[in-house]
């Protein structure tokens, strides 16, 4: 077992998981503390460093894309004292940092980790129910629906209409963006068949961020409907799946070259029937499960019926 502890935290791997829990000095942000202390899996993995300066160094671990549903999420756009795979270590603990580096590569080279992105996320992401008041409203996230609510503070085109209530089912992508420089930030939830260009400010299904304290909070609700949404991976799947069968319908409109013809007279594709048939069950299970939109769903299935 190697273990390092400091103010900035203390993490300890014990060869098969990492347990990192956030310190309790003021240095650490809102969001670590709140999220407290994470089990991280060695299979999550792809590699820890140890950047070492005259007064502090800084352990960093780095994930296999897709591992985690918070850096989905936020795509890697959390500061130092919110984000949780960093280490601020005193100068003084080189020599523990640099022993625990070692065994965590170690383990990674003998149980061959691949460093790969995965198919699906390793990390549970924050607990739910789940809910914060940050910007010109709050969010709140009870697994299943999410709940937007505006304060004295919220524009008047978008408080109007009153609170929102969004269904899991209905959101297709989840977007965090802290404030930087004279640009706000936001928590945006894309809602299926109603596309916006409307700036945060406007838009009912998002809350505008100022750089406050509480920001960073947003992050944990963003992450906890980024897990319950299907996987990056799966989705991209979906999408290939489309392409590969859209050509058909909306390609050029050259006509298509004749079937290959069987000694019998039947078409040689003919035995490809029962695996069209497998192609629409499948798109119809992707449909459901809200990985394909309406409108993919009909694009893709006509392709298939048009080969059929």
């Amino acid at each position: 077992m190697a273990e390092i502890i400091q103010k900035d935290g203390t993490w300890v791997f014990d060869g098969d998981t990492l347990r990192l829990t956030p310190g309790r000095d003021k240095s650490v942000g809102l969001l670590r503390r709140t999220l407290g202390e994470l089990t991280v899996p060695l299979s999550a993995l792809a590699g820890i460093s140890l950047e070492q300066g005259r007064k502090a160094g800084r352990l960093r671990l780095r994930l296999r894309e897709g591992a985690d549903p918070l850096l989905q999420a936020t795509g890697g756009r959390l500061t130092e004292p919110h984000d949780p795979y960093q280490l601020i270590v005193e100068s003084d603990r080189y020599g523990v940092a640099e022993y625990f580096t070692e065994e965590v590569r170690n383990a990674l080279l003998l149980d061959q980790v691949p460093s790969d992105p995965v198919s699906g996320y390793l990390l549970p992401g924050p607990s739910v129910p789940l809910s914060v008041a940050a910007g010109d409203g709050s969010a709140s996230f009870d697994g299943e629906r999410i709940h937007l609510e505006w304060n004295w503070k919220t524009e008047d085109s978008k408080s109007a209409a009153g609170a929102r209530a969004l269904a899991l089912s209905d959101i297709t992508a989840v977007e965090w963006l802290p404030a930087g420089g004279l640009e706000n930030g936001h928590l945006r939830f894309l809602v299926r068949h109603a596309p916006t260009k409307a700036p945060a400010k406007y838009d009912p299904n998002a809350v505008e961020l100022w750089g406050f304290k509480k920001d960073p909070l947003m992050a944990l609700v963003a992450a906890a409907v980024q897990a319950r949404l299907p996987h990056p991976a799966t989705r991209d799947t979906a999408l290939d799946t489309v392409k590969d069968t859209a050509p058909a319908v909306v390609g050029s409109a050259r006509p298509a070259e004749p079937e290959a013809v069987g000694a019998g007279g039947s078409p040689a594709l003919e035995d490809d029937h029962d695996a069209l048939l497998r192609r629409l069950r499948e798109l119809g299970e992707l449909h459901r499960a809200g990985v394909l939109t309406d409108e993919e769903f009909t694009q893709a299935k006509q392709a298939v019926l048009k080969r059929m």
